[in-house]
């Protein structure tokens, strides 16, 4: 088997994509490299990462009464799944190891617990207390590929009705509209991500 280029991970983070992805945020980027994190986690989180800045976007434009903080949304999707650095088979299989131990980790970094905790959370949508931060996360981490859950986004249904003082149905047919269209992209984001491998080659380093 032949060993990957030792860029591999740079390509990761800086390919344009197809859809053209935005590049992580400076510090996610850096400590992905620091980690020596998979290049298909790094595909992975900017293809999420891209999703909820979109969804971002169409929230503020469209709900500009919904309470949700921007910032740590972008975070939130750009790290959700960095657990899986300690867990790579996670990112062919099922798991949830990463879960618990991505938030652990981003703490001994120096994150906040307010933007760590989307790393224990984001597969935890219908846990009590949940947020609208969360759940816009959540819907970010499944739409990208094209995945509709229908129990997730009545929650979000229910909060952007709240906000647009709307009817539940009014606010159904906005999103429903809204992932259609972000859907429409799923393929291409897939085949992005496969595009990168899983695992490093023996004896490589991250391009700083």
């Amino acid at each position: 088997m032949s060993r990957m280029s030792p860029n591999a991970l740079h390509r990761a983070l800086t390919l344009p994509g197809d859809p053209v992805l935005r590049p992580l945020p400076r510090q996610v980027a850096v400590l992905l490299e620091e980690l020596n994190a998979p290049p298909r986690l790094a595909a992975h989180l900017r293809a999420v990462h891209d999703v909820a800045h979109q969804l971002a976007d169409w929230a503020e434009q469209h709900y500009p009464q919904l309470d949700f903080d921007r910032h740590a949304v972008l975070f939130g999707a750009a790290t959700h799944d960095i657990g899986k650095v300690l867990h790579p088979e996670e990112l062919s299989r099922p798991g949830s190891e990463h879960e618990e131990a991505g938030h652990d980790l981003l703490i001994a970094r120096g994150v906040t617990e307010e933007l760590a905790q989307f790393a224990r959370s984001h597969a935890s949508w219908n846990a009590p207390g949940i947020s609208t931060d969360d759940l816009l996360v959540s819907v970010a981490d499944k739409i990208w590929k094209g995945k509709r859950v229908t129990d997730l986004e009545q929650l979000l249904i229910d909060r952007l009705a709240e906000a647009g003082h709307q009817r539940p149905w009014e606010a159904f047919m906005a999103l429903d509209e809204f992932l259609n269209h972000i859907a429409h992209d799923a393929e291409r984001r897939l085949a992005f991500q496969a595009e990168h491998p899983v695992t490093l080659g023996i004896g490589e380093r991250p391009t700083h």
